[in-house]
């Protein structure tokens, strides 16, 4: 393995000869000396490189090299006497590997996430998606590190199925049909002709499945993509997105709260010690306060409250909510945000939803009118996490399918576990690119994820 700039940065300037591989961020050319900021990637900082002219003829090179080129460079490894780096070094060999021309679209410093998502290939390139990649990637780490940590057994769920997790019909198709000529019997499509037989779509969660795993190996979770055909056009919605689905046997809510607060903190933590310097330059260039925030959620106590509660805290509060609120509707961003920051000021979570606004697959409590499902509020986000205690009664969940107007054959298999060593089961669902979108306080979903997937855009 070669030396990163990140590991050469915390070394000390002993006069070493090393090698540099990366790219050209700035050049200041003299006429006996040339300064480069080189980048590899590693961290947030550059590498200064300086090349004594009057010792060493490198002009030919140095002419060819500009913002962007990439570059392998050799020299000495030495202290440095400028504020704003310990070591720097003294070059003595460059070899080009790839020139970089004057139309190279990153040659200011700072440029609108609304054009770099216009170039999606060359972003992550810059300072901010630099930083957000490098905490995607601890997050994903942190994520399994629980898991495993705490004896759940991870579990590959398919993209494609033949099931609607969600019970809300915005699904991506899939198929091998003509559409300009599809086969048709009694005037419909007729999908026995189709690849799989039936009908089939882009999972919008692996949920399902993961229960299916979870009353065989009691804890497991799932983390991958998942789409949804939502025609929304806005910063916190895509098309394509990674979820993470944690399914826990012999767990009633209570247990399901337990963990879901547990992994949350523990996930924040991870990441704020693995990227302190990303996190720094998040809290003072996209988000004032935002180290503060999230160790405030992770240095308290969650709040417990049930919906009804919720709904009479807003019923009585001064502020003007852009969506009235009353017992039976969902609870908005706004209403989440109002109780997390004005209210209890700290993260909450509430239980006990209508299940008019639930999915079909959530307990029923003896109510009749309410289900056992936990949304975990935080503050300056909202809803971060959802979940629920599952129906494991049969009975109970072959009425809900049928008032939902579910087609039980489609859930046969679902129903089963209801009928062979049912358990009391939960579980919930983390979108990834919310708490990365959390963790960053970057302010668009689209500018957390490497590809965004929105309605009309799939260039990249």
């Amino acid at each position: 393995m070669k030396t990163r700039i990140k590991d050469i940065l915390q070394s000390s300037g002993d006069g070493r000869e090393i090698t540099v591989e990366g790219w050209i961020r700035t050049k200041r050319d003299s006429k006996s000396v040339c300064f480069m900021e080189v980048t590899d990637g590693s961290c947030l900082k550059n590498l200064q490189v300086i090349i004594d002219k009057n010792v060493f003829d490198l002009t030919r090179e140095i002419e060819k090299i500009s913002t962007g080129a990439s570059v392998v460079i050799q020299g000495k490894l030495v202290a440095s006497p400028g504020k704003n780096q310990n070591v720097e070094l003294q070059g003595h060999k460059i070899k080009i590997l790839g020139e970089s021309p004057e139309d190279y679209p990153l040659q200011k410093k700072r440029h609108s996430f609304e054009f770099l998502r216009e170039i999606a290939h060359l972003r992550p390139r810059t300072n901010t998606i630099a930083a957000v990649s490098r905490v995607r990637n601890a997050l994903s780490f942190g994520i399994h590190k629980f898991f495993q940590e705490n004896g759940f057994i991870y579990v590959h769920t398919p993209l494609i199925s033949a099931s609607d997790a969600e019970g809300a019909g915005e699904m991506f198709q899939v198929t091998t049909l003509d559409l300009e000529n599809p086969p048709k019997a009694q005037g419909k499509v007729d999908y026995t002709k189709d690849f799989f037989g039936k009908k089939a779509n882009l999972t919008v969660s692996g949920q399902l499945e993961a229960e299916i795993y979870a009353t065989a190996l009691k804890n497991v979770y799932t983390f991958g993509p998942t789409f949804r055909a939502e025609n929304s056009n806005t910063s916190r919605h895509l098309a394509e997105f990674w979820m993470i689905e944690p399914e826990m046997a012999f767990c009633t809510l209570e247990g399901d709260m337990n963990t879901a607060e547990e992994f949350l903190k523990y996930i924040l933590s991870y990441t704020m010690e693995t990227c302190t310097e990303d996190m720094e330059f998040f809290d003072k260039f996209i988000q004032k306060g935002l180290l503060e925030s999230l160790t405030h959620v992770k240095e308290t106590s969650f709040t417990h409250i049930t919906y009804t509660e919720a709904v009479r805290e807003l019923e009585k509060a001064s502020a003007k909510f852009d969506f009235p609120i009353s017992w039976g509707k969902d609870l908005q961003s706004e209403h989440e945000k109002y109780l997390t920051e004005i209210v209890f000021n700290g993260p909450v979570i509430v239980t006990d939803y209508p299940k008019g606004i639930k999915a079909f697959y959530m307990k029923l409590n003896d109510d009749g009118k309410t289900v056992r499902a936990m949304d975990v509020l935080v503050p300056r986000l909202g809803e971060i996490i959802g979940g629920s205690e599952r129906e494991n009664d049969y009975a109970k969940l072959l009425t809900r399918l049928h008032e939902l107007h579910l087609n039980e054959k489609d859930y046969w298999w679902y129903l089963d576990l209801r009928k062979y060593g049912s358990v009391p089961h939960s579980g919930f669902g983390l979108g990834f690119e919310r708490i990365v979108q959390y963790v960053t306080g970057m302010q668009n979903i689209r500018d957390v994820i490497p590809f965004p997937r929105t309605v009309k855009t799939a260039e990249f």
